[in-house]
């Protein structure tokens, strides 16, 4: 018998034209509630810098905020972007989280710096920006420093020095290694951890990177098999129409940024249907349109069964991308969180049973 397909979320806090990043952070803390209520399996916030229309720029901040206001929803990063911070801090931020959550934190990482190259110049200005070369190194740095036996240092003198990411640990977050490459997924099969696919972000590849993850997965001890998902932007409404309607800012603004233009807030649902024909933003519109999953709530489920299926997965992590109406309030954000109602009604069926299947699993 199949393994009942488990939702989870991946929030950027979209910030839309007028809206504080105050207000787009209590929307987006509302909707980690909902998500909770509604029987998701985890809600993890995304590491973005220096952009108008993103306002997750501290994973563990927010982290800590949402799973201080929810029961049993794992909550983590999706992802930290290593090579901005030192595996230390990251440890120490994500050991203390789990401290506060035990069993419920997830640290996701990955490699890209999640801004241009100024911004990532001044994340990285204490250290060379050639880190990124030693990815694989820190990655093992974080998994020896949570352990609860700390990590070892050898000193010059020959001496070893034991350092710990808290002083007790009584447990350690789940680490996940996300990517939309060959290397992502070549790495977590080689160091035993669970891996996430970014289609949300470029689908190209996929199959062979799940391929290559699967074939040459190491068993590791917290991990003995394979663990994958992967996740994608959604915008789900009672019809087609509006499921659209309500995705067509962000898409407008992906659009923008993958042509160069200048990056600004989002526009509001009325102001992007309103807005002027062009050309190069239509077109990638249109195959943006292709890829993610945008329609009635039938159509988004079966929409995503058949790519759980396709790939292979039993968890897929939605993006709920869904825009705001001009006349809808700033301190909440009703698109997504019909999206997140209408995807539950029609896939998490059976709410206990998925909040018992949630509690089970590390």
């Amino acid at each position: 018998m199949a393994s009942p397909l488990r939702l989870s979320v991946l929030d950027l806090i979209p910030v839309r034209s007028g809206q504080s990043s105050a207000q787009a952070m209590s929307a987006s803390v509302a909707l980690a509630r909902l998500a909770d209520r509604l029987g998701y399996e985890r809600y993890w916030f995304a590491e973005h810098h220096n952009m108008p229309a993103v306002a997750s720029t501290t994973p563990p901040v927010l982290i800590a905020s949402v799973a201080a206001q929810t029961d049993r929803i794992r909550v983590g990063s999706g992802g930290v972007m290593l090579p901005n911070h030192a595996p230390l801090v990251v440890a120490e931020q994500f050991a203390a989280l789990e401290a506060l959550a035990p069993g419920r934190i997830d640290l996701g990482i990955g490699r890209a710096p999640g801004s241009d190259p100024v911004i990532t110049q001044l994340l990285r200005i204490t250290g060379p920006t050639a880190d990124v070369d030693r990815f694989p190194d820190h990655i093992g740095d974080i998994l020896a420093l949570l352990h609860p036996g700390g990590a070892a240092l050898r000193m010059t003198s020959g001496n070893e020095y034991t350092v710990h990411a808290t002083p007790s640990a009584g447990g350690v977050p789940t680490l996940w290694l996300l990517g939309s490459s060959d290397y992502s997924a070549q790495l977590a099969a080689q160091l035993g951890l669970p891996y996430v696919f970014a289609y949300h972000f470029s689908g190209d590849g996929i199959e062979r990177a799940l391929e290559l993850y699967r074939t040459g997965y190491q068993p590791s001890e917290q991990h003995p098999t394979p663990q994958t998902f992967l996740t994608l932007n959604a915008s789900v409404a009672p019809t087609e129409d509006e499921a659209l309607s309500r995705a067509l800012p962000q898409m407008r603004a992906m659009a923008r940024m993958r042509t160069g233009r200048p990056l600004t807030a989002l526009e509001s649902v009325d102001a992007s249907a309103s807005a002027p024909t062009d050309t190069a933003v239509t077109g990638l519109v249109e195959a943006m349109r292709r890829r993610w999953v945008i329609g009635s709530p039938d159509a988004a489920a079966d929409a995503i069964r058949d790519l759980s299926t396709r790939y292979g997965v039993d968890e897929v992590m939605i993006s709920p991308i869904s825009g705001s109406r001009e006349d809808e309030p700033f301190d909440s954000t009703p698109g997504r969180e019909q999206t997140l109602e209408l995807m539950a009604g029609a896939l998490l069926t059976d709410s206990a049973s998925s909040r018992e299947l949630s509690a089970s699993r590390p």
